[in-house]
């Protein structure tokens, strides 16, 4: 199985792409992880992404591309799921390129559709412990005492990227951005649209269903 998953902010893709990678076996890839790791282990990809990141620059797609890719070649016969990538149209043109290369492929693009309001109202009411990393939510998660973890008893805090302007601008930039990716496969890879609106244990059973009809090996 080789996947993306898109889907903007808030929309699960964390939870659902766990879940994915426990019931296929595959590698789960975030570009963000992987450049971090890339960085910390002082790699020559690590190295110039690190110059970029240094002087308050984007990393350049061909260096995110080359990055992933390098992790894609060493998932092995599970394959894997890439989270979040690629970001923009530019990106996954330069990632169809190399996986040309390589001689890989895409499968397919799992797309998790959301609303806008819902998702503002899922990040701006999270709220978590700074001590334990606990996440709550002020309507549907709520801890046994308000506003404090019932872990540890600390209080709980909103972090920056959940403050309403901060989210606001996440999904302006996504819609701009990331949600074409979508047309740029569509009618090159199978695109499996999932309502991501629903609770959490039906959208996996969409998921799982959807990539069965659509026979992802």
């Amino acid at each position: 199985m080789r996947l993306i998953l898109l889907g903007p902010p808030g929309a699960g893709k964390g939870t659902q792409c766990k879940r994915l990678v426990e019931k296929y076996g595959a590698l789960h890839l975030s570009s963000g992880d992987i450049l971090r790791a890339e960085r910390a282990a002082e790699t020559e990809l690590g190295k110039k992404a690190q110059g970029y990141m240094d002087s308050g620059g984007l990393v350049p797609d061909d260096l995110i591309v080359a990055m992933m890719v390098g992790a894609m070649k060493k998932a092995g016969k599970g394959g894997f799921i890439l989270d979040g990538f690629p970001r923009t149209v530019v990106q996954a043109r330069e990632l169809d390129k190399a996986l040309d290369k390589a001689g890989e492929k895409i499968d397919a693009l799992l797309n998790l559709q959301i609303d806008d309001a819902v998702v503002a109202s899922r990040m701006t009411g999270r709220r978590s412990c700074p001590k334990c990393g606990g996440v709550y939510h002020v309507e549907n998660l709520k801890p046994k005492v308000e506003n404090v973890c019932d872990r540890d008893q600390m209080a709980l805090v909103q972090r920056k990227d959940d403050q309403p302007e901060v989210v606001a601008n996440r999904l302006k930039t996504y819609h701009e951005q990331t949600a074409h990716v979508v047309g740029y496969y569509n009618g090159k890879k199978p695109v499996i649209e999932i309502d991501a609106g629903m609770e959490i244990d039906d959208v996996t059973k969409a998921i799982f269903a959807k990539l069965d009809a659509v026979k992802i090996k």
